[in-house]
Formats: C-alpha cells, sequence, structure tokens
C-alpha cells in the first residue's frame, strides 16, 4: 500500500528547531487548534504533556515521529489544504516550546490539488484521539 497523502511537513528551518527542542525536551508533538490570538498557530509540546481531544484529528507525522494533531473545528476549515509549518523571528505568546528560543511557529497553506484530492477520498480515514486512546 502507498503511504497516504502528507498533508503537513516541515520547511528545513522548522526542522532544524524541532530537532534542538527535541535534544533539549525529549519527543515533542504538534497541536493546531485555532481560535483568537496564537491560538491559530501550531503549539510544541513535550509529547505526553498536551492532552489531545477524542475528536482531534491526527494530521500525520513531521520530523520523523513527531505527531501533528489538530482540532475537528479546525480541521473542518482546513481539510483542504496542505499545511507546511515554518518558523519566523519573534515570540508567541503561547507554552509552545519556541518561544523561549525568540521564534515562533507558524502555518503556510496551499489548496490540495485534484490528485491529492483524489488520492485522500480513497485513502482511510484520518485517526483521531479516540482512535488512540488506550
Amino acid at each position: 500500500m502507498d503511504a497516504p497523502t502528507r498533508r503537513v511537513e516541515l520547511t528545513p528551518a522548522a526542522e532544524d528547531l524541532v530537532a534542538r527542542l527535541t535534544e533539549t525536551h525529549g519527543p515533542v508533538m504538534f497541536h493546531q487548534s485555532g481560535g483568537c490570538c496564537d491560538g491559530s498557530a501550531p503549539m510544541c509540546y513535550p509529547r505526553g504533556e498536551f492532552r489531545v481531544g477524542g475528536a482531534d484529528v491526527l494530521l500525520g507525522h513531521v520530523a520523523g515521529d513527531a505527531p501533528f494533531w489538530m482540532s475537528a473545528d479546525q480541521f473542518t476549515y482546513w481539510q483542504h489544504t496542505h499545511l507546511t509549518v515554518d518558523v519566523v523571528p519573534g515570540r508567541g505568546s503561547g507554552f509552545s516550546l519556541e518561544a523561549p528560543e525568540g521564534v515562533r511557529f507558524l502555518i503556510r497553506s496551499r489548496l490540495l490539488t485534484d490528485e491529492e484530492l483524489a488520492r485522500i477520498e480513497a485513502e482511510p480515514p484520518l485517526p483521531t484521539g479516540a482512535d488512540t486512546a488506550g
């Protein structure tokens, strides 16, 4: 079976930052919740220190094995997009691990191509937090 269509990836700068954060904090995860302020920015946490909701959607893994979760409400709006996590100067106002580094993660998006959408329609649904609870 072919690998699932990639819905989220990192820029090289974000990949480097995740590697440094993982070296310092151990395995990490991302969560994109939506909402106001920095709630719409992807947040990076030590794995296991953020409780994923039952309806949250697992978009995939980045930087090797870092899971990237999105709230169900946010996924409703972004399900037809490919996300690229980038890093830019400036400090976000959340609890994301990169904040003390003087940078913040942000999302760049593009619409999925017709080919990507056709592949996704043929793939099983994305896992949710309810599927991974255990």
